[in-house]
């Protein structure tokens, strides 16, 4: 197997991060490191810190010079980070050494590829967020259209009380929308420039850097974060937060859709399929069974994420390096289990009649609880649930569906009682609610 799947030739498609994976390439990050030199450049030629003719010279030459990542290696190799080499590379293709001098000012390697690293990530989240719209649609959709399409609860794997499929869809749609409402919020607090120098405390970048950080982070739509965060990882922990929160709510929905397709289950119609190599008559949950590894996937790498944020001093290399290890593939972790969420969201269907036909062969046993409480009415609680489970016991003992039993035993009971479309609750409520949430 390749070393990642995400841009392997032919695991790609099941793996897919489409845009957010060019985000991530050495193309990508060059180019908004480059970026964000210009416009640091920039932004100190307006505040007198170097020449204002050097100044436009270098935005100019970031918009326009082309640096080939492979010719950065061998010093990224020997430097342990990309900037210097860069700054390298970049000094020499403006063949402008008077200009060229004033490149790269009074930063440091950190500011540049972690506030790069905030431009790609912007987009990254709008990326996200066109999966959250279509996923939350197509959830809102189902929940509406079968509110009241009753099934069967599971819990521990075993039939519980009737429930309804929209019911289920809210239950995995609410994570979702929760992940959509924090994005403004993510946005404000955590897209940061970076800008305070070798040690972080900005020594060398004239009389006002704090200045000079505000109008380049509002020249790249980025926020002004008012401090140094090199050894405070905050920002990049709040967004592997966020990020392997969405694949485990996609891995939920996907866990479910494994169990729901089932042999013996089969109460959901994916709309694709999953062949096998060897069994022509299997529909493989391929979609499902990605969300499930996705969802694993994303839990191993926050956690090593996580480990990385205790940045010793001033500066840590090796937390630094971990950082790159693991954050853009939580990236492209999340990107594909939204991707394939949004496409499940559009095409699964609930297999209405099999749903009832589980229901029905219970022979009644699912209504147990409901059955206590509407005993309780004629007696003390403790008596009312220990005379359903004898009737239960005595329908599986005798195989006779228990609303044969309880009707002997209970004639007045209301013959309405073993409907199951009256005893799902507030199931088709939250499932209109969510929908509504939605749409609200």
């Amino acid at each position: 197997m390749p070393a990642s799947p995400f841009d392997s030739a032919h695991l790609h498609t099941l793996f897919p991060t489409g845009e957010t994976a060019r985000l991530f390439s050495d193309s990508a990050e060059v180019r908004a490191m480059m970026l964000v030199e210009g416009t640091l450049a920039k932004v100190q030629g307006a505040h007198g810190v170097i020449p204002e003719i050097s100044a436009a010279a270098i935005h100019r030459a970031s918009l326009e010079l082309q640096i080939d990542p492979g010719s950065l290696a061998k010093a990224t190799g020997e430097n342990g980070v990309t900037t210097p080499a860069l700054v390298a590379a970049f000094r020499d293709l403006m063949q402008a050494p008077e200009h060229a001098q004033y490149l790269h000012w009074g930063a440091t390697s950190q500011d540049i590829q972690d506030t790069a690293l905030m431009l790609r990530m912007r987009q990254a989240l709008v990326h996200a967020e066109g999966h959250l719209d279509t996923i939350l649609a197509g959830l809102a959709a189902l929940a509406e259209q079968h509110a009241e399409t009753p099934m069967a609860a599971r819990t521990y794997g075993q039939h519980a009380t009737p429930t309804s499929f929209g019911a289920q869809v809210a239950q995995w749609g609410w994570p979702l929308l929760m992940l959509k409402r924090e994005l403004p919020e993510l946005r404000e607090t955590c897209l940061l420039v970076s800008l305070s120098g070798a040690a972080g405390t900005a020594s060398v970048l004239g009389d006002d850097p704090a200045a000079i950080r505000r109008e380049l982070a509002e020249k790249l739509g980025l926020q002004d974060p008012g401090r140094s965060w090199h050894t405070d990882r905050t920002p990049i922990l709040r967004l592997a937060g966020w990020l392997s929160r969405a694949a485990l709510a996609c891995g939920k929905m996907g866990q479910d859709l494994i169990l729901a397709t089932q042999s013996g289950i089969g109460e959901v119609i994916l709309g694709g399929t999953g062949a096998s190599s060897t069994m022509p008559q299997k529909q493989n949950p391929v979609a499902p069974s990605v969300l499930k590894a996705l969802a694993s996937h994303a839990q191993g790498l926050h956690a090593t994420l996580q480990g990385a944020a205790v940045h010793a001093q001033q500066r840590d290399g090796a937390a630094w390096f971990t950082e790159w290890l693991t954050f853009p593939q939580l990236v492209l972790t999340a990107t594909a289990a939204l991707t394939h969420s949004a496409a499940l969201a559009k095409s699964l269907q609930p297999a209405a009649k099999t749903m009832q036909e589980t229901l029905d062969g219970t022979g009644g046993l699912i209504l147990a609880e409901a059955l206590s409480f509407a005993l309780a009415a004629r007696m003390p609680r403790p008596d009312a649930q220990a005379a359903t489970k004898t009737l239960c016991k005595q329908a599986r003992e005798t195989g006779s569906p228990l609303e044969q039993i309880v009707r002997e035993a209970y004639p007045d009971l209301p013959a309405s009682f073993f409907d199951s479309t009256r005893q799902m609750g507030t199931a088709p409520k939250e499932a209109r609610a969510f929908a509504e949430a939605v749409r609200g």
